[in-house]
Order: C-alpha cells, then structure tokens, then sequence
C-alpha cells in the first residue's frame, strides 16, 4: 500500500477519484492499493515557549533559543489558555496508522516551500522513516495529475526546499517571540507583536502615512490654452507654474490680448509597448485591489478556490513565465476561451499563428509558472470569483498578443515670450492593447488626438483659462500599493552593490504577503480609510519605538529573504543561517528590553462606575482594575476603534464625539456617539436622540 497526503481534503479527493481510491473512511479514502488522506494546512508546527518549560512573559528567560526546537499539534486558544486543536489530533491519529501499514508515501502537498514544510513537519513529528516520492503539479486538471504520477521525483530532491521552509519557519520564531517578549516587558501595558517581515511593513506604512500627514502642500497656477485645426479640439499647459495667482492672472489677460499660439517645435516618435507578461500572485493581487477593491487575502482565497475547482493553474507563484514545453498548450487554452461568453470577442481578435512568445522562459519559472487557465471553462462562479478568472484569461490573451505601436507627438507652443506644450498619441498597431480596448494606464492623461501640426504654424486660441494646482503629497498606500513596495523592497536600499544583489528580492513571498498585512490587522496596527491603509495609534507607537532599529529595515528582512532562497537552491548552509539568527534575535531582545515605552500621553482617569480606581487603558479595552467592580468599555465598537481622545470625552463628559462609519450586524453603516448613562453602562444615541444598549461591543 501507498499513502497519499495531501495538503486539504478537496485536493485529496480529487487525486482519489483519478486513482479509483473510492472507498470512503474517517479522515482518508481507500482503494486500488491507496491511502488518500489530508492534512488541515499546518497541523504540526514549532512548539511554543510554554512547551519548552518557560511560563508567560519573563526578562530572566529571554532570549529563548530553543536546541533543538520542539515540534507540537497545532494549538487553538480556549478559556485563555492554549490547547492543542482536537480536530488536528483526530487526524494526526489517521496519518499514524495511514503510514504504519504502508510500504512508501506520496506527497502530495501544495508544490512549494510551505506545502513541502506541511508534510516534512508531520513526518518528523510521527518519527516517520517510510521512503517518500513527491507529486510536483501546477494546476488540479487530470492531466495534471496523471502527468504528476508518471513523472514522481525523489522526495530527497526537496530537502533544500524543506531546510528553506524550516529556516523561515525557525527565523520567524526567534525574531517574532523573543521581540514580542522584550518590547511587552519594556512596556508594562499590553502585547506589542513584532516580527520578522510584519514589522519592516508596518514601518513601510507608517513612514508613508507621516510623510503625508506632514508634507506642507503648496498652491501653484498654470494656464491651459484651447485650439481647433482641421475641426480638432486640443489643449496645451503652460510649462511656467506660478506661484502667487496675480501673477498667472496678469499672464493671462496678456495672452488673451495677443490671441495666437505658435507652433515652435514638432518632434515624432514611434514607441513600442510590449505586452504585460502572466500575472504572478502579488501582480494578481495588486490588480484585483486597484480594479475590484479585493484585499490580497480575498484574492488569494478567490484563486485558491478557482485552483481548487480546476479552472485556473496553481495560484501561489512568483513567476511570470512558462517554461518551453508549455508553448504548445497555449493555442487550446485561447480556443477554449472561444465557449466564455466574456472572452468571445477578444479572442475573435487574436492574430492565430502570430502568438508573442515573450512568456516562454525557462530560467525565470520559478517552483510554479506563472498563472494560467486551465482547458476547463467555467459555468456557474460567484461574481467575485468571475471577476478574477477573467482578469486571469485576458492577461493571457494580452501577454501572447503583439506589441502595441504608438506615435507620440510632442509640441511645443509660445505665445509672446511664455512656452507652452502638448502631447498627442495615434495607435499605429494596437497589439495587445486591442483586447480591451484601453489605450492608456493613465486615468488622467487621456489618449488626445492632434491634426497636423508643422514649425511655424499659427494658431487661434479659442479659450484661454487660469488652472489653480497643489503640490500633492506622498500617497498613502493602498494594498496594491503596498504589495508593491514588499514585493520591490530591495529597491530602498541605498547601498548599490547590496541593492543590486536584492534587486528582484522583496520582504516576504507572494504566498504570505497577504497574511502578513491581515496579521497588521488583527494586532490593531494599521486600519483602512476608504483604501488606504493607514496606522494606528498603537501602530504609530511601535514604530516610533522601533523605526532606527534592524527589525524595522526592509533591507536586512529583504537579505534573509535571499538567504533563504540560496537555502532553497543548497547553496547555502541552514545551520549558519540559523546561528545569524540566534546571534540577531539576542542583540534585538538585549535593545528592546532597554527601551521604554512613554505612558506618559496615556490619561489618568476614574472608573466612572466605582468612582475610585484609576482606569487601565489598552488598545483594545478600557477597564477598571478592581474585580468588584469590572467596569469595561471595548475600544472597537462595530468596526471602529475608539480614540484615546473619545475615551478621555466618554469618561469625563459621559459622551463621545460623532463616531462615523461605524457597521451594524447586518451589513449597514452609521453615526453615532457613544453614551455613558449613570449606572456607567455604555449605550448608542443618534443624532436623532433614538438609542438602544451597545454594551461596549
């Protein structure tokens, strides 16, 4: 007999089926000489300080450097505490027996660093010695599979992939546990999380938001001009800004006395745009965020799913391309588009036997090609998940379309001794620009049409107008944005030799970038405005706190990023690695311990329920310190986190100001302000004056 694991039960049962296994049992399938069974993603991961003896959070015990490290069930928290997961007992249990009466194992986890890490930390845990092969597959069709099982490799070809995982695994352990520790300890009020790759991004947001809470923005003035020739409409900018409006007002009036324009230069350039290459995760991801307002962890879930009912190939990827032997799929993928009725007409358009080839690289497919559809058109999908096959579908049908051919003109103008410009664009060969139709990235540059214009010419100036213009700040990330500067990180170095040696590195990897910004989420750090993504006031706090620091800097988090990718590759030592990681998390945790957290902007103030103890103020709550009393007031009330400012006006005043965009049970959004009545229980009143029990939730 063989057993088969697989990462979730959905992708078991598909290689089950393929394999005749179709005997249903508790926690597998059986049949034609196969276990089929499944883990629940990480069943088994690095046991916790507790396991090894150390009980909450003391300065004497750190920092932890466990020899070995141990590994334990996953853990789910109950009455406060931590117990291990019951469910991932149960079927521990079932993977036990499964491997005791089997000869060898197949693995079938997801093909990658973490899926390779899913069933090497099972096996250790279960002290295993059964020989294993892996499946190595890109997409869940049957082809895929049966292709997977004729071509099973050496599990042992893995094991650099396996040390990578278990070095990211370990890194984030010493770095995330100890740090925590040290700055909680430091503090004296509450957990302040740090980590790894969560802390260089929470520093990322941070640093955008207060460069543009504190660029000064500046007002300026240009003049646009109004043109016709040959019954075409154009427009040209002044190249001067002025600074005060009289002067541009005064300009103005000047021009408009003089009534003509100038044509003082033409110059015409060809320019060739290639097509955008196959998305990758992060570039799935960002694209979902900017067209559809998707977070990456709703993207990510969405083409899991689409993975998982066998429509698109294995989501998380890092590449862009596809290796030769693919090429040949590619004309049944764009034939089987024909049957989507969104698809239909840009395939209508594709050039068959002129297909760009730009995708086709062997030495850029990482462990998965980039993303593709399979040959299995989808009928019935959510609208979310239509929304993002078809972004799929018609970036393939983009990346194999020709280049797009524009001719750029730019003009300049001069009216008495003042310059003036304009653009204009004519699609020669649209190319793959053709498939949507969309001739510019640029919402506010249009494509704007020009007649013949030569040296010399002279033209009327239909309307002349005064534009009054601001310097804009730093934008504030959006995800998109955001995913962006993880993915691009090395960038910021300012040394060049270690900027180039990380130039395609980032903070993280396409698989855990969205669970990275989801985890700023639910430690309180950062919140959404609309789309930004913006701090917290305990996000700003650690910031402060950490910002001259290592653990901060997105270049040191990019290196061990390129470490574990040499790893990967075994082209490095793990147990160096690990050492530098040792040697890194003593240095943080002797640095944070020395720090203090200021409390002094905290408020000093009394229960308004026992009238008599000074309340403690967290990041989630406000709560009296005597038992007797119990007196507390949650700091996110439907969604929204109360400020230390609203907190200070509920208990001195007994009312908060106008809370806005707070949500309902249902769904729905409202005003309101929050009440204190005289028994200090905590109630909604509207501006209506209508008001029901909140009870601080």
């Amino acid at each position: 007999m063989k057993t088969i694991i697989a990462e979730k039960p959905s992708v078991a049962r598909e290689i089950a089926g393929l394999l005749g296994a179709s005997d249903k049992k508790d926690g597998y399938l059986t049949g034609n000489g196969y276990f089929v069974t499944w883990a629940f993603g990480h069943l088994i991961g690095l046991g916790m300080p507790e396991d090894y003896g150390i009980s909450g959070f003391g300065k004497a015990s750190l920092p932890i450097l466990p020899d070995p490290f141990l590994l334990a069930v996953r853990k789910v928290k109950k009455d406060k505490k931590y117990t291990a997961d019951t469910g991932a007992l149960k079927q521990l249990k079932v993977i036990k027996e499964l491997f005791s009466k089997s000869d060898s194992i197949i693995v079938a986890t997801d093909a990658g660093r973490e899926g390779e890490l899913i069933f090497r930390y099972i096996y250790d845990y279960l002290k295993c010695n059964k020989p294993f092969e892996r499946l190595w597959i890109s997409s869940l069709t049957e082809k895929a599979i049966k292709q997977g099982f004729e071509n099973l490799k050496d599990g042992k070809e893995f094991d650099g992939l396996y040390q990578a995982g278990q070095g990211r695994s370990c890194a984030d352990w010493l770095v995330g546990i100890n740090a925590t520790q040290a700055l909680s300890i430091a503090a004296g009020n509450g957990i302040y999380s740090l980590g790894r790759v969560q802390t260089p991004t929470l520093a990322l947001i941070c640093k955008r938001y207060l460069d543009n809470k504190n660029f000064a923005v500046q007002k300026y003035w240009q003049i646009q001009l109004l043109h016709n020739k040959e019954f075409i409409d154009f427009r040209s900018l002044s190249r001067t800004k002025w600074q005060d409006q009289k002067t541009a007002d005064d300009t103005l009036k000047s021009i408009q006395r003089i009534g003509t324009a100038t044509v003082t230069s033409v110059a015409t350039k060809s320019v060739t745009e290639q097509p955008p290459l196959l998305f990758d995760l992060t570039g799935l991801q960002k694209e979902a965020n900017k067209k559809l307002n998707l977070s990456a962890e709703e993207t990510l879930k969405i083409a899991q799913s689409l993975y998982e009912k066998k429509f698109i190939t294995y989501p998380r990827t890092g590449s862009k391309y596809i290796p030769e032997d693919m090429w040949a799929e590619i004309p049944n993928l764009v034939r089987a588009l024909q049957d989507r009725e969104t698809c239909k007409q840009a395939v209508a358009k594709m050039k068959w036997g002129r297909f760009n080839k730009r995708i086709v690289n062997d030495l850029r497919v990482t462990d998965h090609h980039g993303l593709l559809i399979t040959d299995k058109i989808p009928s019935a999908l959510s609208a979310k998940e239509n929304a993002i096959y078809d972004m799929i579908a018609f970036r393939l049908l983009e990346a194999i379309s020709q280049a797009c051919t524009k001719e750029i003109t730019d003009v300049s103008l001069e009216v008495s001794h003042y310059d003036f410009a304009t653009k204009g664009c004519k699609i020669i060969e649209a190319g793959w620009r053709g498939v949507k139709g969309s001739f510019s990235d640029s919402v506010t540059e249009p494509v704007q049409d020009l007649p013949e214009l030569t040296k010399g010419d002279v033209l009327k100036i239909k309307e002349a107008t005064v534009l009054e213009k601001k310097t804009k700040p730093p934008v504030l990330y959006t995800e998109a944005g955001l995913l962006s500067a993880m993915e691009t990180a090395g960038k910021e170095i300012e040394n060049e030799d270690e900027r180039k040696a990380l130039q395609n590195i980032g903070i993280g990897t396409p698989a855990t970038r969205a669970s990275i910004i989801e985890t700023l989420f639910t430690r309180n750090y950062i919140q959404r405005e609309k789309k930004s993504l913006i701090p917290t006031e305990k996000g700003l706090q650690v910031y402060e706190l950490v910002k001259d620091r290592k653990i901060a800097d997105v270049a040191m988090t990019a290196e061990w990023e390129l470490a574990l990718q040499k790893i990967e590759n075994q082209e490095a030592d793990a147990s160096a690695f690990q050492k530098e990681m040792e040697t890194y998390a003593k240095s943080i945790t002797d640095e944070l311990l020395q720090t203090s957290i200021a409390q002094s902007n905290l408020p000093k103030l009394t229960c308004p329920k026992c009238k008599s103890q000074q309340l403690i103020i967290r990041d989630k709550i406000v709560k009296c310190p005597d038992e007797s009393c119990n007196w507390v007031q949650f700091r996110t009330v439907c969604g929204v986190q109360v400020s230390i400012e609203n907190v200070i006006s509920l208990i001195n005043k007994g009312k908060t100001t106008l809370i806005k965009g707070m949500k309902s049970k249902a769904g729905k959004k409202f005003d309101a302000y929050i009440v204190l009545n005289e028994q200090a229980e905590s109630s909604f009143e509207f501006e209506k004056r209508k008001s029901y029990k909140s009870n601080g939730k």
